[in-house]
């Protein structure tokens, strides 16, 4: 083989291995270009996710509020209803059937003293009878409410002894064990009275220590201000019935 033809050869292989080579970097460069568009992808794809999930979490957590403050009304409107009922029913009961009144002062002792309570029911006849304890709202010269014991009603003739501490109906000395002390001491009511129609004549069971209608600034007792007759009162003791014995 001539000289020439070795030198071609030569540079044949020398060409083709060049081509090789060029062409073994652009695999290579492909490669790497893939594996990068790979990574690429892959933190695309992440990234979506990524936001998918916090879209999905924000929406799921919007949703779980929003489903957290309608219950939280539902219950508040639910609650509101029930207490705005219970008020209204407690409004007619102790409006229109029952009422409490406190006791404050001594004038009631011993059968009630400052700090207990009587149950007043607005259902029955309020007309008084003797014996009854009442509550009374006309005006005094103390203006509150007072508690006393009916002693003698409309068309009866009262009087009373504050030698001997007699109280006297229609001529008869009333038998009175529910009192704390004599009727000892008078004040500026006259006496003998006819109690008026419509009216009654009351007294402290402490009678030395009551201002009523021995007092005109108390006075004879208009039946349209006694808000209601107490049968029971709450004492620190239990419940005590205020009732007089039948006779």
């Amino acid at each position: 083989m001539s000289l020439f033809k070795k030198k071609s050869l030569a540079e044949e292989l020398a060409t083709a291995e060049e081509k090789y080579n060029e062409a073994t970097e652009a695999i290579e460069a492909v490669e790497e270009a893939a594996v990068e568009e790979e990574l690429s992808l892959d933190t695309e794809l992440e990234k979506i996710e990524a936001e998918s999930d916090t879209e999905v979490a924000a929406d799921t957590e919007a949703l779980v509020e929003k489903s957290g403050r309608r219950k939280a009304l539902e219950f508040t409107y639910e609650f509101v209803s029930v207490l705005m009922v219970a008020a209204v029913m407690t409004a007619i009961l102790f409006t229109f059937l029952y009422r409490f009144s406190g006791v404050v002062g001594e004038s009631m002792e011993p059968t009630l003293h400052s700090g207990d309570w009587v149950f007043l029911s607005q259902m029955e006849d309020t007309d008084p009878r003797y014996g009854d304890v009442v509550v009374i709202s006309q005006e005094n010269a103390y203006h509150e409410n007072i508690i006393k014991r009916v002693i003698a009603t409309e068309g009866q003739i009262i009087d009373i002894n504050y030698d001997t501490g007699d109280v006297i109906v229609n001529g008869q000395i009333l038998d009175e064990p529910y009192i704390n002390n004599e009727t000892i001491n008078s004040y500026d009511m006259s006496l003998p009275l006819m109690v008026p129609e419509g009216h009654c004549f009351v007294m402290g069971d402490n009678r030395q220590n009551s201002i009523d209608s021995r007092s005109t600034a108390i006075g004879l007792i208009d039946n349209d201000y006694i808000l209601g007759i107490a049968k029971r009162a709450s004492t620190p003791n239990g419940i005590v019935d205020l009732e007089l014995p039948e006779g």
